[in-house]
């Protein structure tokens, strides 16, 4: 393992994932070049110089059973959690009840993010080796089109001029209609890093209006009056809503060099 700097922190991955899904049942296995599309999150995060360990919280028993049947590890958590950061958190208690370990930061992320490179889970862990302040990161792309821009499944991001979030939206912000084409537009990446801690608060908070609105979990902490810092990755990747998005992320991947390199 390279020295990051990580190494004297506790840091884990999180995968939250699970069959149920209104706009694609079954996502998690859906086979992307005859790999399940958790298990290339799975072998791709477990790149990472960053990260001790990577598990996967389900509640659903086919998935843990692919996980363990490539040796990776799973951990069964309630079928009642309406929130990945529900999920991540009964995990990571599980964990530490386990092997006695106390975590430091623990990164979740999200098992529909099948072209994930490792850098950009280094990239994310970042900031909390720099600065005790942060609480919570997220990274960022640029959106590269229109039609990423209108995409509601595309949560969209706009930030200040020192990387803290300032407002994420399922509509197109910022506006294109006054010459919006010379502002930097970004789309979040669902790579969420917390500190121990601050995960278990963010979930004992109580939900806030634009949050519900939006729908999306980031919006409680800006709600509460906390930051949320986020971190340019230039990584050209695409999420998994849909089984369209699915096609486009096998085309996408044909000549993926990472493929090589699961074990």
């Amino acid at each position: 393992m390279k020295d990051t700097g990580s190494n004297q922190h506790n840091i884990i991955g999180i995968i939250p994932a699970r069959m149920a899904s209104s706009r694609f049942p079954g996502k998690p296995l859906a086979m992307i070049h005859n790999v399940p599309m958790i298990g290339h999150v799975y072998y791709r995060s477990k790149m990472s110089d960053s990260l001790r360990g990577v598990y996967v919280a389900t509640c659903d028993r086919e998935i843990a059973d692919y996980i363990e049947s490539i040796g990776g590890k799973a951990v069964m958590t309630a079928d009642t959690h309406e929130r990945a950061t529900d999920r991540t958190a009964e995990c990571l208690l599980k964990i530490e009840a386990e092997t006695g370990c106390k975590v430091d930061i623990v990164v979740m992320i999200q098992g529909d993010e099948p072209m994930l490179v490792p850098e950009m889970i280094d990239w994310a862990v970042a900031p909390f080796l720099k600065d005790a302040a942060v609480e919570v990161v997220n990274l960022m792309a640029p959106l590269k089109n229109r039609r990423e821009h209108e995409d509601p499944n595309e949560v969209k991001v706009v930030v200040d001029q020192h990387g803290y979030a300032l407002y994420f939206s399922r509509e197109p912000i910022p506006s294109r209609k006054k010459g919006a084409r010379v502002v930097p537009m970004f789309k979040q990446v669902c790579i969420i890093p917390f500190r121990r801690d601050f995960l278990l608060k963010f979930n004992r908070m109580a939900p806030t209006p634009l949050e519900i609105v939006e729908s999306v979990d980031m919006l409680r902490i800006l709600e509460h009056g906390y930051r949320v810092k986020m971190v340019l990755s230039d990584c050209e990747t695409y999420s998994v809503d849909t089984p369209e998005d699915l096609n486009i992320v096998v085309k996408e991947m044909a000549k993926d060099p990472l493929l090589v390199s699961y074990t």
